[in-house]
């Protein structure tokens, strides 16, 4: 009887722990098939002293882009936190950023219907050693402005990407 309870409960273990292995495989399978979707990715890093090391990206219109950013600063995300934000075609991120600085709650992604409507998209808000990456469609002919949302990082944090 102990041998058909002590079988019983390793097959239950097993079978407990069978769909998080094939869950966790199509999970990763996806995870690929996503990035592989992308036509190109682009690295950009920033860092405590408030840059990002590339301040233009060129692109082709229609492409999907994957941009990364990677934080290789030390200083906790709390005073030193950074994110990359790519406005529509013409919009001036001084209508954005200020209002960016009060959005702590939303990692400072203003939550305006306005700001929303002129964001393409954005990573979340990174601390050292930390990365994100995003993917989309290179939008029509033009130049986007992009920029760390975090409290005054805009006037050093910024770049362009331009849609050709």
């Amino acid at each position: 009887m102990k041998n058909i309870t002590n079988s019983l409960c390793a097959a239950a273990a097993l079978l407990a722990f069978t769909p998080l292995t094939s869950f966790s495989q199509e999970a990763e399978a996806v995870q690929k098939k996503e990035e592989a979707k992308a036509d190109r990715e682009i690295v950009v890093t920033c860092n405590d002293t408030m840059q990002f090391d590339t301040k233009e990206i060129a692109v082709k219109v229609g492409e999907t882009v994957k941009i990364t950013l990677k934080n290789v600063g030390t200083a906790p995300k709390v005073a030193m936190g950074h994110n990359l934000v790519i406005l529509k075609a013409g919009v001036n991120l001084m209508t954005i950023a200020p209002k960016a600085g009060t959005a702590a709650a939303s990692e400072y992604i203003p939550q305006d219907a306005d700001s929303k409507a002129n964001i393409i998209v954005h990573t979340k808000l990174l601390g050292p050693a930390e990365s994100d990456s995003i993917i989309f469609k290179a939008p029509a002919a033009g130049k986007y402005e992009y920029f760390c949302s975090f409290p005054g990082h805009f006037a050093l944090m910024k770049g362009v990407i331009t849609a050709e």
